[in-house]
């Protein structure tokens, strides 16, 4: 009986990751449709876009992405994890609409803005949301399962540019393309009717039954109870922050936490990954592949980005620390851009060139998905103090998103200025920063509760700096 009771509990958490990820699934469809759909759009009997308008019209998500995921993180505290998913996805779904039936580029950067603010939100509060339901022993492949979510969402994204684009002769294709995300947005919304509010948030706000009964039904009675008193042991801890405001970030140790977390998401940006996601195609076509051809080949990016994410979820998660993933990551991810440099220059004109680049790219995507990606938002939602969590999830989102701005409205432009070969070098540069940011500054969250190391980060001091930040 007891038995029995366990496995529905479990069933029940693994419905809640599910359902609440769906957040993720939205963040990777509407961030991979514009790779594809992107050169039916530019077309001149469509939008007419240039190098500039192109860069606008795929960052401009991102932008809003940055400001989404800041304020949202803020009022997520304030109003609830999943009061806010259910707002979120009522501007994904018009803000969809919006961009589907835009007449003009200046529309489309507008409504694409405003997808960005959903997006930005799902980016923060989905992964918070998950560390404060999961239990530390297996919050590893809980959490990373919303990386998982993101990259199916963007394969989801390239088979159907991919056959939508192939099969149909209408330029204005691209419309149908982003009008599928709107079907997810209805499941994110009706779903979270089914979820309940996360224990930590309750007992934050003195709902200390209410914040029982939901560990009660993820947890076994005795968990459940234990987990509880650690919670509110660490709210009295920190009860001076009850009122959180930007000014608390000025306490040192909370500081440092959130500049961390503004470092690791920059350098996941800067690594090189929405070149590959967001103009995955173009790149493609530059290297020789005809428009079809790239569509359809894309789709083997999205597949292994899958199939990567779904094997640190499963095998990786809970077995690796999460600072040595980092930096096999970024080595690798380097490793790959460099190769791209020199095939691109080596080989140009060349038949082989497309499928070298094509399978470059996949060893990056493997890499990055099987690592960084997911490793990136685990540590975020994990080194932050509860009391501060969404504010600090939030901006280090918000960074994060401007990083994946700066790189998606630059990256036409850099292309167009410098060429294949020399825009690959750039990541190359970036990646080698990446290694030495995380070597030196990542600490080691793997195999301890949110509030062991909340407590453990409170009582660092310079004296013990050197054995926080090299953990293996």
């Amino acid at each position: 009986m007891v038995q029995t009771s366990n496995i529905q509990k479990s069933r029940f958490l693994k419905k809640i990751s599910i359902i609440s990820t769906f957040g993720g699934l939205l963040f990777g469809y509407d961030t991979g449709v514009i790779n594809g759909s992107l050169t039916f759009m530019s077309r001149k009997d469509q939008l007419n876009l240039t190098a500039v308008t192109q860069g606008a019209v795929t960052s401009s998500l991102t932008l809003g992405a940055a400001l989404g995921a800041v304020f949202t993180g803020r009022l997520s505290d304030k109003y609830g994890r999943r009061k806010l998913l259910r707002t979120l996805a009522v501007i994904f779904f018009f803000a969809t609409l919006g961009c589907s039936f835009s007449p003009t580029a200046s529309v489309i950067i507008i409504c694409r803005f405003i997808l960005g603010l959903a997006v930005g939100g799902a980016s923060a509060i989905v992964p918070t949301f998950l560390s404060e339901m999961a239990p530390s022993s297996i919050r590893g492949s809980i959490v990373s399962q919303d990386q998982f979510m993101i990259v199916l969402g963007q394969l989801l994204a390239y088979i159907f540019n991919a056959i939508l684009g192939s099969i149909s002769g209408n330029p204005g294709i691209w419309r149908y393309m982003i009008a599928i995300a709107t079907i997810p947005a209805v499941i994110l919304w009706f779903g979270m009717l089914l979820v309940p509010e996360t224990p930590r948030w309750l007992a934050a706000k003195g709902r200390t039954a209410k914040a029982l009964e939901v560990l009660k039904m993820i947890r076994d009675e005795m968990e459940a109870q234990k987990e509880l008193k650690v919670i509110q042991s660490n709210i009295n801890t920190e009860e001076n922050l009850k009122r959180v405001t930007f000014k608390d970030l000025g306490i040192p140790w909370i500081r440092r936490l959130v500049l961390i977390g503004i470092g690791i998401g920059i350098a996941q940006q800067i690594a090189g990954v929405n070149i590959v996601m967001y103009y995955g195609t173009t790149i493609l076509e530059k290297a020789g592949f005809g428009v079809k051809a790239a569509l359809i080949a894309n789709i083997g990016n999205g597949m292994v980005s899958v199939i990567s994410a779904l094997v640190y979820m499963k095998f990786l998660a809970n077995r690796f620390n999460r600072r040595t993933m980092l930096l096999l990551g970024y080595t690798a991810t380097t490793l790959s851009m460099a190769a791209l440099s020199i095939v691109t220059f080596k080989l140009t004109g060349s038949a082989l060139l497309p499928f070298l680049v094509i399978a470059l790219t996949m060893i990056f995507l493997a890499f990055f998905q099987g690592t960084i990606g997911p490793v990136t938002w685990l540590e975020m939602s994990e080194i932050l103090p509860l009391r501060v969590r969404g504010l600090g999830m939030g901006i280090a989102t918000f960074f994060l998103w401007i990083g994946t701005f700066c790189v998606g409205f630059m990256y036409p432009i850099l292309l167009k200025t410098v060429g294949l070969t020399c825009s690959f070098i750039v990541f190359v540069v970036f990646g080698v920063i990446d290694i030495l940011f995380t070597y030196k500054f990542v600490p080691e969250t793997r195999n301890k509760s949110l509030e062991e190391l909340e407590e453990s980060f409170r009582n660092y001091n310079m004296k013990n700096c050197k054995e926080a930040y090299v953990q293996s």
